[in-house]
């Protein structure tokens, strides 16, 4: 008995499928279950670092360090920061053999990035690292070394800077008490200089001393402190003197101040200034007036009988640079000091009064004023006789 094969793709009872036949449905199925899973949360983008700082400089200031140098605004990609890094300030020393040692360095202060702006003065940041008297104490003359790198993550901190490198000396004490007062000349400042230096040692002598002005905005002024202030123009030396004492007459009344004085004393590597003084502010007010005009004199011009008859005024010119102008005044008695003939201030030293009358004795005063509304006392006194008869 012959028995017929079976059909293509038919199979026998009892026999198995072709492995493609057993894979393919396996394989969609997988695709089918990948291809419908949710996908996972995106990651968060890696917070960028910042570029290195290259032009970190170290100069001492006082009992301190003053840094400077420009705060990086690219990360390493070359991507514009959108926020402002912290600053880390590291202070580190020199090995036995003179080269510098990388395990000295500790960090020594930190800024964030939220007050980065408290420092920065014309695009250029200024922060001053205030040196321990304890370390002072240890290593006078010492040469300290300084590195700053920022970040916008703790994590991912830019690379060191620059390193900058001084010697530092003890410097005189700060001036604890400067006084200053509003005088006609001039502010006049005062202060007592100091005998010791930072150590509490004393001082062979103290070379000079440097005077600073700056402009503040009065409603940024918290009591003394200027940390938070603004200024209007920064701090400027406006003077060098070996006294303890100084009048300054480059000011503008009504406009606020504040000075610092330094003491400047000589050291091994030459002239170390001391911290900065107690901060005098001051907004001056004009309160002084100007001189009595002078030379006043006083004529009947020539007329006919018949005419009005006038007087004519004239005095020396005032030399005061605020002076606004000057005011008549006329009484028709003696030791008085009569009424106001010039209701406009008169910018010239003349004055020609049409208002007399025949028959009468006039007493003539003149006064200055300033530009602040100050007058002066009166002048002498002119008298004009219109009582005589006319020639």
């Amino acid at each position: 008995m012959h028995t017929r094969p079976p059909s293509e793709g038919v199979t026998s009872a009892g026999s198995s499928l072709p492995f493609s036949s057993k894979v393919l449905p396996l394989l969609l199925g997988l695709i089918a279950i990948v291809g419908c899973g949710a996908p996972g949360d995106p990651l968060p983008p890696s917070p960028p670092v910042p570029q290195a700082i290259t032009d970190l400089s170290a100069k001492q200031a006082g009992d301190g360090v003053l840094l400077t140098f420009t705060m990086p605004t690219k990360s390493t990609l070359g991507e514009r920061l959108q926020q402002t890094p912290t600053i880390e300030i590291l202070r580190g020393a020199l090995k036995q053999d003179g080269e510098v040692d990388p395990k000295s360095f500790r960090v020594a202060d930190t800024v964030p990035g939220a007050l980065v702006s408290r420092y920065i003065q014309r695009g250029i940041v200024r922060f001053v690292d205030p040196l321990p008297i304890a370390d002072q104490q240890v290593h006078p003359g010492q040469l300290l070394i300084y590195r700053v790198k920022t970040s916008i993550s703790e994590k991912r901190p830019s690379v060191d800077s620059n390193d900058a490198s001084l010697t530092f000396y003890p410097a005189a004490q700060r001036i604890v008490s400067l006084e200053a007062i509003v005088t006609e000349p001039g502010i006049q400042l005062k202060w007592s200089a100091p005998s010791r230096n930072s150590l509490g040692e004393p001082l062979n002598a103290v070379q000079e001393f440097h005077i600073y002005r700056g402009e503040l905005d009065p409603s940024s002024i918290t009591g003394i402190d200027l940390q938070s202030a603004k200024w209007n123009a920064p701090l400027q030396q406006i003077a060098s003197i070996e006294a303890s004492d100084y009048r300054d007459s480059g000011f503008d009344y009504g406009k606020t101040y504040a000075y610092i004085v330094r003491t400047v004393i000589q050291s091994p590597i030459g002239l170390v200034e001391s911290s900065d003084s107690s901060p005098a502010i001051v907004t001056p007010k004009d309160i002084f007036p100007p001189a009595a005009p002078q030379n006043l004199v006083a004529a009947i011009l020539p007329q006919a009988s018949t005419a009005q008859p006038a007087a004519e005024l004239s005095w020396a010119i005032n030399v005061e640079p605020d002076l606004a102008g000057y005011r008549v005044y006329r009484a028709s008695a003696r030791d008085q000091k009569g009424e106001l003939l010039t209701h406009e201030l008169l910018p010239t030293p003349s004055f020609r009064d049409s208002s007399v009358q025949r028959g009468q004795s006039y007493w003539y005063t003149v006064t200055a004023v300033d530009r602040s509304g100050n007058e002066s006392g009166p002048s002498t006194v002119a008298v004009v006789d219109f009582t005589q008869p006319s020639r």
